[in-house]
């Protein structure tokens, strides 16, 4: 039986989990701040997570732009306990994933880059 487009976009955030285990939640949402497709923990709410990636997405927007930095490729947050990474995925969604403390930062970027173009194309 075939999947839906949402369905296959699940199953590329849980892949992209699976191979980089330092990768431990995972979440595609739109430019509005909606749910597009999570892979989320349950003690994790979607529409918090959602409405926040859309709001860093538009403020890390305007400040690449307005400081003449180019087009916004990335935003990370580093925390105590882990990080907060965002990145675009074409014009209308953000990838948002939350990784380890200890995250080799390197891997978790290109596994984003590659989860980032499959997503584009099921958009």
């Amino acid at each position: 039986m075939p999947r839906t487009r949402t369905e296959q976009m699940v199953v590329r955030l849980k892949d992209l989990q699976h191979s980089t285990p330092d990768i431990e939640a995972s979440a595609l949402v739109s430019v509005d701040g909606l749910i597009i497709a999570s892979a989320l923990p349950p003690d994790v709410e979607e529409e918090r997570v959602s409405a926040m990636s859309a709001a860093m997405l538009s403020l890390g927007e305007r400040i690449a732009s307005e400081l003449r930095r180019g087009t916004l490729e990335q935003v990370y947050i580093r925390g105590t306990n882990g990080y907060v990474i965002l990145s675009a995925v074409g014009e209308e969604a953000v990838l948002t994933v939350l990784a380890r403390p200890d995250a080799k930062l390197g891997l978790v970027f290109l596994d984003m880059r590659r989860a980032a173009e499959d997503l584009g194309r099921l958009i």
